[in-house]
């Protein structure tokens, strides 16, 4: 049950790690177009599946498009996006300069990655939540004793503070990087 419930945990972690990929902070990397949706072929499909991403240069993102059908739709969307970014095109190729930060934008991203890592922490807690009822639940059955209850609960416990500690320092890492000018 205990390893059940750090694999849900890990992969709560996990995915506010992927979510913090996503947040600007002045360096190009390619996992900031990764919430991206192209309008491809009467469907949305995400910018990886219709060309390949890559940082070339610290402030420079391009983004080779396999089917030229598709050029003008992925450059719309990544100029629609949230990030403020102006695409150019040359040819099949797509380049996108990453602008430096101003200070109120870099605040405003430090806010957003505090969301995400609520997000996590909300999460992380219906997990101890749901594992401390199922403990519960099997003391009751009569499945283990108040004993094992008792350490299977402390133990639920001690593996969310880990968690917690875990979503801390990554949010505290993440607002450095975006701050750093």
């Amino acid at each position: 049950m205990l390893e059940n419930l750090r694999k849900k945990m890990n992969a709560s972690y996990e995915s506010l790690l992927k979510d913090f990929g996503g947040l600007r902070t002045g360096r190009a990397s390619v996992t900031i177009l990764d919430h991206i949706m192209v309008e491809a072929y009467g469907n949305k499909v995400p910018l990886q599946q219709v060309g390949t991403v890559s940082a070339p240069e610290a402030k420079m993102l391009t983004v080779q498009i396999w089917d030229s059908s598709l050029i003008k739709p992925t450059e719309i969307a990544i100029r629609n996006s949230q990030l403020n970014l102006s695409p150019v095109v040359d040819g099949q190729l797509i380049r996108i300069a990453i602008p430096d930060l101003s200070e109120e934008r870099r605040k405003e991203i430090c806010k957003l990655a505090g969301k995400y890592a609520e997000q996590a922490k909300i999460a992380i807690r219906n997990i101890r939540r749901d594992g401390m009822d199922e403990a519960k639940k099997q003391e009751k059955n009569k499945e283990i004793t108040e004993d094992q209850e008792r350490k299977i609960l402390d133990d639920i416990q001690r593996i969310t503070d880990e968690f917690v500690k875990k979503i801390d320092a990554s949010l505290n890492l993440k607002e450095k990087e975006i701050m750093k000018v």
